[in-house]
């Protein structure tokens, strides 16, 4: 445990914070994950496209709070998009 004040004080602002991160970083891997599922079945089509802009609205949310970094941000995105153009083709082609 800390003994001076001002550390004592760092830790709470710490455990506030990380608290607040993981809040972040859950509501992040929820959207991901809903997003992948509703890629994978071929009459989700307009569900899809919704999913896909909350899913980026919250990455974009992260990035700027500085939970994730901004390479991490374009990463997930670039492939969550690549995904979407992939089920596109197989659904077209059927």
């Amino acid at each position: 445990m800390p003994q001076k004040s001002a550390a004592k004080k760092y830790l709470r602002v710490t455990k506030k914070r990380h608290q607040s991160n993981l809040t972040i970083k859950n509501k992040l891997k929820t959207a991901i994950k809903k997003t992948r599922v509703a890629l994978e079945d071929p009459g989700a089509s307009a569900k899809v496209e919704e999913l896909l802009k909350e899913a980026v609205k919250i990455i974009d949310r992260a990035t700027q709070k500085k939970v994730i970094k901004k390479n991490t941000a374009a990463r997930k995105k670039k492939r969550l998009f690549k995904r979407l153009r992939i089920s596109k083709e197989k659904n077209g082609k059927k």
